[in-house]
């Protein structure tokens, strides 16, 4: 069995409508995501629920507060089972070595959050007077000085990351896409793609939850990782 590179977001506050996706999602080819909107309607219980179907667990909160304030918000996930969990890589070295002891503590891999991927070059600007590239790769400093677990990146920045962070790092990257489509994602690339470019997970959250058919929508995606 090959370890599953797909994670499924799933991106709603409605219970009867998250759980529906998750009956059609197979543990054996993809972790799921719980980020802040089904977090903050659903709480813990819907994230027990997914680790006792079998789904290995990625909070995806991205944590951005004083240091003492994540270490203590992720001590209180003690009891829950989590696989990997969000913190911003611009909090800063202090939190995310608190981040970072925290996460040793409950037994999770502590992941940082560069740019979002909506964020485009203008934006990069506008916030930090900075290239995209170079605030992307600022940041990436930062992660290797703390030694944190790895990264999420867009695909596009993984050039940069592999050369910064190395082949051992965790490398996250949402914005994949079968086909190209007009959202809220600015910088997407393919599953295959991404993977070649040295990804270790995949985050798909529409192009699979928001499928006709989810569960085949699943496989064609890990198919489209394998094939020749």
């Amino acid at each position: 069995m090959i370890d599953p590179r797909i994670i499924v977001a799933i991106d709603t506050f409605d219970f009867e409508k998250a759980n529906a996706i998750l009956e059609q999602l197979n543990p054996n080819l993809c972790l799921v995501k719980i980020g802040s909107v089904v977090f903050n309607a659903l709480g813990k219980s819907f994230l027990k629920h997914a680790s006792s179907q079998g789904f290995k667990i990625f909070l995806d909160l991205k944590l951005h507060d004083i240091p003492n304030t994540v270490h203590e918000t992720i001590i209180g996930f003690n009891d829950c089972k989590i696989d990997m969990l969000t913190v911003h890589l611009s909090g800063g070295e202090e939190m995310l070595r608190k981040a970072m002891l925290a996460g040793k503590y409950i037994n999770t891999k502590v992941i940082g959050v560069s740019m979002l991927t909506s964020l485009e070059e203008e934006d990069s600007f506008a916030l930090f007077d900075n290239k995209l590239e170079d605030q992307i790769s600022n940041l990436f400093k930062i992660a290797i000085k703390v030694n944190i677990d790895g990264i999420v990146c867009s695909p596009h920045e993984l050039k940069i990351a592999n050369t910064i962070l190395g082949s051992h790092s965790i490398k996250i990257t949402p914005g994949i896409r079968d086909i190209k489509v007009e959202d809220d994602q600015a910088r997407t690339m393919s599953a295959k793609e991404a993977i070649a470019k040295g990804s270790t997970f995949l985050v798909i959250g529409r192009p699979i939850t928001e499928a006709e058919n989810i569960s085949q929508a699943l496989q064609n995606f890990n198919n489209s990782i394998y094939e020749k």
